[in-house]
């Protein structure tokens, strides 16, 4: 009987601390989330991912409708279960997986700043941890990050079924998070159908918000084409096959050459050529064209000046990237760039270089998988 008590006093204490801390333990659980996917996520096509996406969109659903359903049937003069303040903690840490992945696969486009609205969601969640103190907001704060979470990840998904990417695709992919996100308003009203009528407005203008601005981003070309996401680019003073190998050959380049702070700077002989490489992932059975817009900074003109542009089909499927180039005979002196999209315009990455007439010294080779 002593043991007893004593656990159960340990108990009492324990669920004391969690409703203090809670605002902590959902941020800690949104980090949590993040470097959870930095172990686990791969390639967005492998099995392991999908079920990883699922699963945080499920705890995400399930901890919002049991949080709602106990709001919206406990009496007010009674107190609430202590377990239920780890609800919010399991929504902000699936909320938090989802968008680390998301990130991810983002990032690996090379293209980081069209990858702000995530970052933006996520400053959303910290300050809606601070603001939305009522139940009524928080309602419609997560539920709309959930409704971005799921058209987030069937922008991701969709083109995984229809091999496709492009408009068409990604409207049925809208069209399918708007569908599933009825389906959990609808079970949210047999769950508490007086609760959700007070937020009913703010959820749908929520939705609505997210819904348009994605579209926005989509068709001013801002959001990278996920799934395809290139993988590796540089530019070489000659590539050539070996076997099944890629190999480059450039001039070695000091350690802080970067294309943000200092572009490498690259020696070309009169006449000679340039070669910008790219491997560029795609997902298995997934077809699309891949687009080298070859641009000069004209310094009089104070504007990158497109001097060709080359495209070439990629095959999905490959852990490395599709492989190819493009070739540009005799460049000028000067700053260049090489734009890497798909065919309807939608960034993939950058290479920024400097081109220097004169012979290349310290010519190295390297295998470029």
């Amino acid at each position: 009987m002593q043991l007893s008590s004593h656990a159960h006093k340990l108990r009492r204490v324990w669920l004391a601390w969690i409703p203090r801390y809670e605002r902590q333990l959902s941020a800690a659980g949104m980090l949590l989330g993040f470097a959870t996917d930095n172990f686990m996520f791969r390639r967005v096509d492998l099995p392991n991912t999908q079920i990883v996406f699922v699963v945080y969109l499920a705890l995400a659903a399930v901890s919002i409708l049991i949080l709602h359903l106990i709001n919206a049937h406990s009496d007010p003069e009674t107190e609430r279960p202590r377990w239920q303040s780890f609800l919010p903690f399991a929504t902000q840490f699936a909320l938090g997986g989802l968008w680390s992945g998301f990130l991810i696969f983002y990032t690996r486009s090379a293209v980081l700043l069209a990858s702000w609205p995530f970052l933006l969601v996520l400053a959303a969640i910290f300050i809606g941890n601070e603001v939305f103190k009522r139940y009524h907001s928080r309602l419609a704060f997560t539920a709309t990050l959930l409704f971005f979470a799921m058209f987030s990840y069937a922008m991701v998904t969709v083109p995984l079924f229809t091999h496709t990417i492009g408009a068409a695709t990604f409207l049925l992919s809208g069209a399918l998070a708007i569908a599933v996100f009825a389906l959990f308003l609808y079970v949210l009203y047999l769950f508490g159908r007086t609760s959700l009528v007070a937020s009913k407005w703010q959820i749908i203008a929520g939705a609505a918000g997210v819904y348009t601005m994605i579209n926005l981003f989509w068709f001013i070309d801002v959001l990278p084409p996920l799934p395809v996401a290139l993988a590796k680019a540089g530019v070489f003073n000659a590539i050539r096959h070996s076997g099944d190998d890629y190999l480059g050959t450039a001039e070695p380049q000091p350690w802080y050459a970067n294309a943000l702070i200092s572009p490498p700077i690259v020696h070309v002989q009169r006449g000679a050529p340039l070669y910008a490489y790219t491997a560029v992932f795609a997902p298995v059975r997934l077809s699309t064209r891949v687009v080298h817009a070859w641009q000069h900074y004209d310094r009089r003109a104070k504007r990158w000046v497109t001097v060709s542009t080359v495209a070439y089909a990629i095959n999905g499927g490959r852990d490395g990237g599709y492989r190819g180039y493009t070739i540009h005979h005799d460049p000028e002196d000067g700053d260049w760039r090489v734009n890497i999209s798909t065919d309807d315009g939608h960034p993939l990455g950058r290479i920024r270089f400097r081109v220097a007439e004169g012979a290349p010294e310290n010519l190295a080779t390297t295998n470029l998988d």
